[in-house]
């Protein structure tokens, strides 16, 4: 029994196995020139960090952004305001990004109006952060996530990144209304920006969840809210995500809170413990609600628990939920070209080696690396299916100073980039 114990771990290792010398491919920079000294990456790396900071500070389109408080994509400005609240903690400020009610009107007033209450909705009991309030680029129903409106967030961390100490690993996006259906829409779509998320009170229209695999969520919606279904989505999304968990249970954390006897407006916007139902499924499933917790729902207080892993494990990618305008192809360490279909699961093992499961996409993605992912100095194995290849990488000067410029973002500098068309070619 034991020898057929280990002849079957043996098998099942055969994919992971060393790679041999004569079967290693070589990826090297185009230009010789860019070829990185393997021990010296990280100061290449803060050196690279540097150079483009001090540029973009020195630009003037910051510059005027920042003194104006306005950013400007093709024909429409982004207004935000920003407060900032405690001391700076080690590692920088958490960043805590705030969508208002409101939507669609014939007139901007209503939603100027919801823009001034949310600058102070959720600051008031802020102990610590850099609280941005952001007015809808548009008076629509899709304020938050008209398609110029992603390039915008970018540059809006960035930023906050840039000018208010604010640690990229603890970003926050919250939302009320139809804030609450910009979160829904801007956190797949960008899920590698954010530590975590909350959506009070919105809709999701639909959008798929799948992207969340990294990003925790906590849903919130009174149980009278019935515009448009609110309440009922909102616990019916709670169990797709239910579903989604129990599936991979290494992903898709969330909270999904039905506050007892509560309509569109409950106080998210303190500590104070609310009624929440106890069982939001049996409410769901049949209307059950004699029992209910009191529950601390406010965002900052869930969503802080929170850091994003910005290199993480493994990374699910549904190429359908893009976002239109958004000025990257990248997604986490993943970055595909506009026609690529499908969902595309890569995971990191951690000992040199990606998985790859592409059986349910299509088109050609690259896979993005650096020193904190992979050992240089030894062959990188990419696995798919029951084949397999190795390859040499010698770190590039070009991939790090474009990669740097790509997302203003410090911990998404990467100095190799693999096609998987070459992965696919060289797999056996």
């Amino acid at each position: 029994m034991k020898r057929i114990l280990s002849f079957i771990l043996m098998l099942l290792c055969l994919p992971f196995a060393a790679c041999a010398e004569e079967s290693v491919h070589t990826v090297s920079p185009q230009n010789p020139d860019d070829a990185l000294d393997v021990s010296a990456l990280k100061q290449a790396r803060e050196q690279a960090w540097n150079e483009y900071a001090a540029s973009r500070l020195e630009s003037e389109e910051l510059k005027r952004e920042t003194e104006e408080k306005a950013l400007v994509f093709g024909d429409v400005t982004m207004r935000y305001t920003v407060e900032v609240k405690g001391e700076m903690p080690e590692g920088g400020y958490p960043l805590y990004i705030a969508l208002h009610g409101g939507g669609q009107s014939d007139t901007p007033d209503i939603n100027d109006d919801q823009w001034r209450q949310m600058q102070y909705y959720y600051s008031r009991w802020l102990k610590c952060g850099v609280y941005v309030a952001v007015r809808g680029v548009r008076d629509t129903w899709d304020t938050h996530f008209n398609p110029e409106s992603y390039p915008l967030y970018d540059r809006l961390i960035e930023y906050m990144i840039l000018t208010q100490n604010v640690n990229p690993n603890r970003v926050y996006l919250e939302g009320f209304s139809a804030g609450g259906d910009g979160v829904y829409a801007v956190s797949p779509r960008m899920a590698d920006r954010f530590a975590a998320v909350n959506m009070s009170s919105g809709h999701p229209n639909g959008i798929s969840l799948l992207n969340l695999y990294n990003l925790p969520i906590q849903l919130q919606a009174g149980e009278f809210d019935s515009a448009y279904d609110r309440n009922k989505v909102t616990a019916e999304y709670g169990l797709y995500l239910d579903a989604l968990r129990e599936d991979e249970p290494e992903g898709y954390e969330h909270r999904t809170l039905i506050h007892f006897n509560a309509g569109h407006n409950y106080d998210d916007y303190s500590p104070m413990p609310l009624p929440t139902i106890e069982d939001y499924a049996a409410w769901y499933r049949d209307g059950t609600r004699t029992k209910f917790v009191r529950i601390d729902s406010f965002p900052p207080d869930y969503m802080s628990a929170f850091t994003r892993e910005p290199l993480p494990k493994k990374v699910v990618w549904e190429l359908a939920v893009r976002a239109e305008r958004r000025q990257t192809d990248s997604f986490y360490y993943l970055r595909a070209d506009e026609s690529a279909s499908g969902v595309l699961r890569v995971t990191n093992r951690g000992d040199n080696t990606f998985v790859i499961d592409a059986s349910a996409f299509g088109g050609d993605f690259e896979i993005l690396l650096n020193e904190d992912m992979v050992d240089f100095e030894k062959p990188v194995r990419f696995v798919i299916g029951e084949k397999s290849v190795c390859f040499g990488v010698v770190p590039d000067l070009g991939v790090l100073k474009q990669t740097t410029a790509e997302r203003g973002d410090p911990n998404y500098q990467f100095e190799a980039a693999i096609r998987y068309s070459e992965i696919a070619a060289f797999a056996n």
